[in-house]
């Protein structure tokens, strides 16, 4: 019997996704706060990831340190920039260790998983052991970027989405979907339905830097960029319902 048979649940209700990731900036996790972590938006998330794995899904995540610190703007600072971009993976690795904690609270079993070994707070990534817990049915929080300065969590989610066989990648904004300005300051924006690897390349559209596109394109790898905002969002886009847009 397959999981989904198990959960009682159809391909229907999962879009055909048996293993996805999901991408969120850091400053996702702070609601209308200007800093920092925000309890009650981390366990709004938290329980919107609860209704995908709930209906059997595999889930990875990958969450920013925006929220925190972020290494670029402390080397645009005066700052070192490996040390900032490390400072800033520490900062990812307080907000996977958040999200864990809220998604335990409702009965989510979950593994951070940091590419810095740290091993009094989390695991350290083998990519083997990570695939194992997801077949078990745990969310695994991939930490700490790859573990190397210069790259981003953008390019570290596409990065494990790759190496966990995901088959999408769904990256959570502030706004639903992609938009050829910026949509909160230019009224007259306009949102793509879909578009192609080379036009976010060529086009500038700010999704993720081009590393993560780049790799995207080369293992073929769709990204599906939406808002967290809308309550059930994320479980309603994965059946390809609401409002998107879909790269690849």
């Amino acid at each position: 019997m397959t999981e989904l048979a198990a959960t009682g649940q159809s391909e229907a209700d999962t879009g055909g996704y048996k293993r996805v990731l999901l991408k969120i900036s850091g400053e996702a996790l702070m609601g209308d706060q200007g800093y920092g972590l925000h309890p009650p938006t981390v366990e709004r998330i938290a329980q919107e990831i609860k209704n995908v794995h709930d209906l059997g899904v595999e889930i990875c995540m990958v969450i920013g340190g925006g929220n925190i610190f972020r290494g670029l703007q402390g080397s645009a600072q005066g700052m070192e920039r490996t040390t900032a971009d490390y400072m800033g993976m520490l900062a990812t690795v307080m907000n996977a260790l958040a999200m864990q904690g809220a998604l335990e609270a409702i009965g989510v079993f979950t593994r951070v998983i940091s590419a810095i070994p740290m091993d009094q707070v989390c695991e350290p990534y083998i990519r083997r052991r990570a695939v194992r817990h997801l077949e078990k049915g745990r969310v695994c929080i991939f930490a700490a970027g790859t573990g190397n300065p210069y790259f981003t969590t953008d390019t570290a989610a596409t990065l494990r989405a790759n190496e966990m066989s995901c088959e999408v990648i769904f990256k959570g904004t502030q706004v639903d979907g992609i938009y050829d300005k910026d949509p909160q300051s230019n009224p007259d924006a306009v949102r793509y339905d879909r578009v192609t690897y080379d036009e976010v390349l060529q086009k500038n559209l700010k999704v993720m830097d081009a590393s993560a596109i780049a790799l995207a394109r080369d293992n073929n790898l769709p990204i599906v960029v939406f808002s967290l905002d809308e309550p059930g969002g994320f479980a309603g886009i994965l059946r390809g319902e609401g409002t998107y847009t879909r790269v690849g």
